[in-house]
């Protein structure tokens, strides 16, 4: 019988990739979303390929996540991997974000996460399974606009290091990916020249990931090779974590025609 992946907010983006990298290797992968036009757009897409189930679920709603994954486990007792990619984000000035606005994103992104692994737990642990939790860079690196779905993001990380040490005992890994800029439909949509140039200026590798990379990251993080990793935020992010200021300058003089650093002959004393 097929290991069982059930991947949130999949029904496009990074989470469909997810969803067929997991089906690519054997996995039966059932794909949760909210938006139930996406879904069946999905459904259909899929329709010829094997190894696919759809549920209408909105994460950030108890009594909808009980019912689904209810209904999920009664069918599949033991889960093998659980991915709780489903999440959203409101990008406005820290001023103008509304309770509202905070208390959406947080009930999606962080009440989710925790709701759907509670309600899988039983059946994670019967399958000796794992989670991934989705996490992003905006939970490492403050940005701009984004002050809802940054802390949401950075207490999803801190989330997956209390679920490592408690389900951990009981045979379930939980650890979580943090992408860095992504090439989806959306980026595509919301991301302006100005932005793209800052991100590329900011990235060692200076360019965006692809869903394909972090599906990738995600399906390592739940096979066999990675058994003993519990606990840990993955940053999928091209190095932009790692990386300070002086990137373009750094570029520019590597480009320039000597090859070499044009460095002042100050001396900074600490």
């Amino acid at each position: 019988m097929s290991k069982i992946a059930i991947i949130t907010g999949a029904a496009r983006g990074i989470g469909l990739e997810i969803a067929k990298r997991f089906n690519k290797e054997g996995y039966h992968a059932v794909i949760l979303d909210i938006n139930a036009t996406e879904l069946a757009k999905c459904e259909e897409n899929l329709k010829e390929q094997k190894g696919f189930s759809f549920f209408n679920c909105d994460v950030s709603n108890h009594q909808s996540v009980i019912e689904v994954f209810t209904q999920i486990t009664n069918q599949y007792p033991a889960i093998h991997a659980l991915v709780n990619n489903a999440g959203i984000a409101i990008f406005k000035p820290a001023e103008e974000v509304s309770f509202e606005d905070w208390s959406a994103v947080m009930s999606v992104n962080l009440n989710g996460t925790f709701l759907c692994s509670q309600a899988c737990l039983p059946a994670l642990v019967a399958g000796q399974g794992s989670i991934v939790n989705i996490a992003s860079i905006s939970g490492v690196r403050a940005s701009t606009l984004r002050i809802a779905y940054g802390t949401s993001k950075a207490a999803i990380m801190h989330l997956t290091k209390q679920q490592a040490v408690e389900y951990g005992n009981k045979g379930v890994r939980v650890n979580a990916v943090a992408p860095g800029p992504v090439e989806t439909e959306m980026a595509r949509l919301v991301h302006s020249a100005d932005i793209r140039t800052s991100y590329a200026d900011a990235i060692p590798l200076a360019r965006y990931g692809t869903t394909e990379e972090i599906a990738n990251t995600v399906y390592f993080l739940c096979s066999p090779q990675a058994t003993y990793i519990n606990g840990q935020i993955i940053c999928a992010d091209g190095g932009f974590d790692a990386a300070g200021v002086g990137l373009p300058s750094l570029r520019g003089s590597l480009n320039s025609p000597d090859g070499g650093l044009e460095l002042s002959n100050s001396v900074i004393n600490n």
